[in-house]
C-alpha cells in the first residue's frame, strides 16, 4: 500500500513541478548517426504492415505502408533498409520510381522515394534477404515441441531495417497496425496487441496505439500458448515450457504494480512475458507489451527473475522516455538497471538487492578492464560515428549508469531522487532525450544550479570522463560477506559439504565461485562438484561461472555437460566468456572449435557474429 501511496503523492509534486513548461526533451533533436533516413524532416506517424510469413523459403514478403507529413515540401522521402528486395513503391496510390544506395557498412542502403507536397502515403512491396540480421528462423528440431518450426526478431539496435523498410532511429516514433499471414497452427504475437490463441486461419491483426521507435517492433511466430498471471499480466511459451514459466514468473504482476508504485502508471495496458526457444542471444528484450526472456531464466526457484524487473522497467526507461541516439545509450539502460534494483529491493529487500548491487559492480570492474580504464568507450557518453551501434552495448551503460544513479541518490537523497525520477518519466513520456538534453534537464529540476551537490556528484567526470569514477557507491555486503567467509573456510582446507549454504540464492552461489583463485586445483574442483553438484546444475548462470572454471582447470568431468549446454545456450552473456576461456588454449581452442562446429546455427546471427570473430581469430 505504501508505494501505492508514495506514487500519488510524487505524481502530485511531478504536475506542480513541471505545470505547461516544456521540457527539455522538446528541444531540437539529436543528430542521430544510425539512421539513413530524412524522418527529422518528413515526419513518419503510422506504419501498416501487411506481411506473410514463409518458413520454406525462409523470408517475410508483403507490403509497409507509411503515413507522414512533410512539412518542409521535401521531393523525396528517405527510408532504411539492410538486405531488402525492393519490388515497387506507391505514392498516394501512383506509382513512383525508387533508389536503393549500395551498402554502407553498420547502417544498410538508403531507400530514396520521390514525393510530392500533396503525397501523405507510400506503400513498399518488398521481402527480406537470406542474411536478415534480426531474423532467427529455427527448425522443428530447434525447438521444445520437436514439431513446429519457430520464428523471432531482435531489431535492436539497428536490425528492424533487415525487416521493415523505415526510419530506423530510436527518436523516431510511430504508431502500428499489422496483418500477419502465418502457417495455420501457428501463432504470431508481436510488440502489440496480442491474441491469446491460435487460429484457425493462420492471420492475425495487431495495434499498437501508443508511438514507439523500430528498435522496439517485434514479431514472434510459433506453436506457443498463453496463461495468465493475473488480469493484465500473463506467460507466453512453447506448451512444453508453459506451466515452468508460469511458475517462475508468479510475482510479475506484483512486480509491475511495485514499479508504478516508485515510478508512475504503466502506460502499456498489459504486460506479458514470451519465453522465447533457447537460440535467443539475449537475456530479454523489452519489446512493448510482450517482453522477449531467455529460457535460461527458468531456474525453478524464481531466483533469476531479476531479469524480468528489468525489462519491465524499460516500460517507463526506454519505452517511454527513449535514448534519442545509441550515443546516448545509458539514458535506456543506466535508468533502467538503477529502477529494477529498486523494484528488486522493495519486493525482496534492501539485502536482496546489495548482492545484485555488487554482482553489477563486478561486471563493471570487468567491463573497464577489458576496454581499457582511460578507454573513450568508458564514457557514458559513447562515440559511435563511422561504427556498428552495437560497439556501445556494454556493461558501461547498463552498470557505470545505475551507479552514476545511485551516487545521485545517496548526494540528494532517496525522496528526492525519487520525486525526480517521477517527474522525469511522466513530463518526458513518449518522447526522446540525450544525453545533453538530460543534462539540462537534470540541472533545472533536480540540482537546481547548487554547485555544492554537483560537486559531490561530479557529473561530468562521470558522463564524459573514462572508467569508474572513485566516488562510485559500494554498497554494504552483509549476505556476500558471510559468502567470503565460507569460500575462505574452504580455500583453507575445510570440507565444502561442512560449509552453511544451504539458503544461498543463485547471487550467493554466483559470488561464490567468482571469487575463486583461478584455476582451482583439480582437487579442489573435485570436492567442490561432489558436496555442490555443480557440473549438473540446472541454473544457467551458476552452470556458466562453473564451466569456465573447469576450462580453465581442465577439470575433464565437466566437459560432456558443457557441450550439452553450449548446444542448449544462445545466450550471448553466457557463450561469449566460455568460448573466449577455451580459445586461451591450444588443446581447449581445438575443443572450441569442434563444439561451435556443431551448435553454430543453433546461434542467432548476432551471436554468430560475435562467436566468428572469437573462434576464427
Amino acid at each position: 500500500m505504501r508505494y501505492a501511496l508514495l506514487a500519488g503523492a510524487l505524481f502530485a509534486a511531478a504536475c506542480q513541478t513541471t505545470g505547461d513548461r516544456k521540457p527539455a526533451a522538446d528541444n531540437a533533436p539529436a543528430k542521430d548517426l544510425h539512421t539513413l533516413s530524412n524522418a527529422d524532416s518528413i515526419l513518419v506517424r503510422r506504419l501498416a504492415l501487411d506481411i506473410a510469413v514463409d518458413f520454406t523459403t525462409r523470408r517475410i514478403e508483403g507490403m509497409a505502408e507509411w503515413r507522414f507529413d512533410n512539412p518542409g515540401e521535401l521531393p523525396t522521402l528517405r527510408l532504411d533498409t539492410d538486405g531488402l528486395t525492393i519490388d515497387s513503391v506507391t505514392a498516394n496510390g501512383r506509382k513512383v520510381p525508387h533508389t536503393l544506395d549500395s551498402a554502407i557498412a553498420f547502417l544498410g542502403s538508403r531507400l530514396s522515394i520521390p514525393v510530392e507536397k500533396k503525397d501523405t502515403i507510400v506503400r513498399i512491396w518488398y521481402k527480406t534477404g537470406s542474411n536478415a540480421t534480426a531474423l532467427q528462423w529455427l527448425e522443428p528440431a530447434q525447438t521444445l515441441g520437436k514439431k513446429q518450426p519457430f520464428l523471432y526478431t531482435q531489431s535492436e539496435p539497428t536490425y528492424a531495417r533487415t525487416w521493415i523498410p523505415g526510419p530506423d532511429g530510436p527518436g523516431i516514433r510511430f504508431t502500428y497496425t499489422a496483418r500477419v499471414t502465418v502457417p495455420k497452427g501457428l501463432v504470431a504475437l508481436m510488440s502489440a496487441e496480442n491474441p491469446r490463441m491460435a487460429n484457425d486461419s493462420g492471420v492475425y491483426h495487431f495495434r499498437m496505439d501508443q508511438p514507439v521507435p523500430a528498435y522496439l517492433m517485434a514479431l514472434a511466430v510459433g506453436d506457443v500458448a498463453y496463461k495468465a498471471i493475473d488480469g493484465r499480466t500473463g506467460v507466453y511459451a512453447e506448451p512444453a515450457m508453459l506451466d515452468k514459466a508460469h511458475y517462475e514468473f508468479a510475482e510479475v504482476g506484483k512486480m509491475v504494480t511495485t514499479a508504478e508504485g516508485l515510478y508512475g502508471p504503466y502506460r502499456w495496458g498489459v504486460y506479458d512475458v514470451l519465453v522465447l526457444p533457447p537460440g535467443f542471444p539475449l537475456g530479454g528484450m523489452e519489446n512493448p507489451r510482450l517482453t522477449f526472456a531467455t529460457p535460461t531464466i527458468i531456474a525453478g526457484d524464481r531466483s533469476l527473475v531479476s531479469l524480468i524487473a528489468h525489462e519491465l522497467a524499460h516500460s517507463w526507461s526506454g519505452n517511454l522516455v527513449t535514448n534519442a541516439t545509441w550515443e546516448d545509450f545509458w539514458l535506456n539502460e543506466g535508468f533502467t538497471v538503477y529502477f529494477e534494483r529498486r523494484i528488486m529491493e522493495a519486493m525482496m529487500g534492501a539485502d536482496y538487492a546489495d548482492m545484485l548491487w555488487e554482482l553489477g559492480y563486478q561486471d563493471l570492474e570487468e567491463t573497464v578492464t577489458s576496454l581499457g580504464k582511460d578507454s573513450r568507450d568508458t564514457w557514458l557518453k559513447l562515440a559511435l560515428k563511422g561504427r556498428d551501434a552495437e560497439d556501445g552495448l556494454t556493461d558501461i551503460a547498463y552498470e557505470k549508469g545505475a551507479h552514476f544513479l545511485r551516487r545521485v541518490e545517496e548526494t540528494v537523497g532517496r525522496q528526492k531522487i525519487d520525486t525526480f525520477l517521477y517527474q522525469y518519466f511522466n513530463g518526458n513520456a513518449f518522447k526522446t532525450m540525450s544525453t545533453e538534453q538530460f543534462l539540462r534537464y537534470f540541472d533545472e529540476e533536480l540540482l537546481k544550479g547548487d554547485t555544492t551537490l554537483e560537486a559531490k556528484i561530479r557529473v561530468k567526470e562521470w558522463v564524459y570522463g573514462p572508467g569508474i569514477p572513485d566516488n562510485c557507491p559500494r554498497v554494504p555486503q552483509a549476505r556476500f560477506t558471510k559468502v567470503d567467509a565460507a569460500r575462505e573456510k574452504f580455500l583453507k582446507g575445510e570440507a565444502p559439504g561442512t560449509l552453511e549454504t544451504k539458503d544461498w540464492t543463485s547471487h550467493e552461489w554466483l559470488h561464490f565461485l567468482r571469487k575463486m583463485p583461478k584455476p582451482l586445483g583439480l582437487p579442489q574442483m573435485e570436492q567442490l562438484d561432489g558436496a555442490f553438484k555443480f557440473t549438473a546444475t540446472g541454473n544457467s548462470e551458476v552452470a556458466n561461472q562453473w564451466f569456465i572454471m573447469s576450462v580453465a582447470a581442465g577439470y575433464k568431468p565437466a566437459f560432456a555437460n558443457m557441450d550439452k549446454f553450449l548446444s542448449q545456450v544462445g545466450r550471448r552473456k553466457f557463450l561469449t566468456p566460455l568460448y573466449t576461456e577455451m580459445m586461451k588454449s591450444e588443446e581447449n581452442a581445438a575443443m572450441a572449435r569442434s563444439i561451435y562446429g556443431k551448435y553454430r546455427g543453433n546461434y542467432h546471427p548476432l551471436a554468430q557474429e560475435t562467436l566468428d570473430k572469437i573462434i576464427n581469430k
